[in-house]
């Protein structure tokens, strides 16, 4: 399965795995948010054996130890069924190896992100502002292609050709929301050495520079520079992102070595936007900050 994460390049764990949910109603974190054409063919074959077996998805879901909802999210092609599913169902429906045969080539329906980055993702597209700290690498929403191609090619393990390509292609795809979301408030707070860190040639640098420029040019985009002399500060726990949704709540994200984790403790992410708010003040402000990108730009 191809994967990518959420800014840097990582590696796939289970959903739900080490990740709060209770910001959501159960379950529905692990809802496909595009279904594959292998998902939906393998809840067609689904139905089909359990109507011929002359069951209601509430006979399978208790001989198969979940619930009608999750049946029908499994044939509906919405959710990608696990090991135990796959083998109780097939115990069910008659033992013909139909299931089991299918379920090896089951693809989830976002190439490019992995399943524990793929929660925030979906609450990004809907949000209603986002803020991002970052003090690793430039956020993934203002990479360039040859800067995120450099990141991609840079992960451990290797990846094959064609999955970095289709990591790329997620990354570039998942840009596309800042243009196509012009009232939407961005904000984003980078440390000075993530820009000063080079890859490439100059010329991958400069055009580096002109991509985060070019992002960073709408009125509903921010960006803040935190200087090398700043010194220590208040977001020193590691990057972190806070977006609001449509009902007014307040969620965070962060992200370290082949993890990630929702944040939806009330009191936890009230710490976390405290500490972004803080930040803010101790950052250049968003036209000194460009001022500083402009003179890194032409320093290359």
């Amino acid at each position: 399965m191809i994967i990518v994460d959420g800014d840097a390049a990582g590696t796939e764990r289970a959903v739900g795995s080490g990740v709060d949910t209770r910001a959501v109603p159960a379950g529905e974190w692990e809802r496909e948010p595009h279904p594959s054409d292998s998902l939906r063919t393998f809840g067609a074959v689904v139905q089909a054996l359990r109507e011929h077996a002359g069951l209601s998805r509430v006979d399978l879901g208790s001989r198969v130890q979940y619930s009608k909802h999750t049946v029908e999210s499994v044939e509906l092609g919405r959710r990608m069924p696990d090991e135990a599913f796959v083998e109780r169902a097939e115990e069910a429906l008659g033992n013909t190896g139909a299931l089991r045969r299918a379920a090896r080539h089951l693809s989830r329906g976002e190439v490019g992100l992995a399943a524990w980055f793929r929660q925030w993702a979906r609450l990004e597209r809907e949000a209603v502002s986002l803020c991002t700290y970052e003090c690793r690498l430039v956020p993934g929403l203002l990479q360039s292609e040859a800067y995120a191609r450099a990141v991609f090619e840079g992960t451990i393990p290797l990846r094959t050709d064609e999955e970095l390509e289709a990591q790329l292609t997620a990354r570039m795809e998942r840009q596309a929301m800042m243009r196509e979301r012009p009232t939407v408030p961005f904000s984003f707070i980078v440390e000075e050495h993530v820009f000063r860190r080079r890859f490439g040639d100059a010329d991958a640098m400069r055009e580096l520079f002109d991509h985060v420029l070019e992002r960073s040019a709408p009125r509903n985009v921010t960006l803040q520079v935190v200087p090398l002399e700043a010194g220590l500060h208040a977001c020193l726990d590691g990057p972190v992102q806070v977006l609001e949704t449509l009902e007014g709540r307040r969620l965070g994200y962060s992200e370290g070595q082949k993890n990630g984790r929702l944040i939806s403790d009330p009191k936890e992410v009230s710490v976390v936007c405290r500490r972004y708010e803080t930040l803010r003040s101790q950052a250049l402000s968003p036209m000194d900050s460009l001022a500083l990108l402009e003179r890194l730009r032409g320093e290359r």
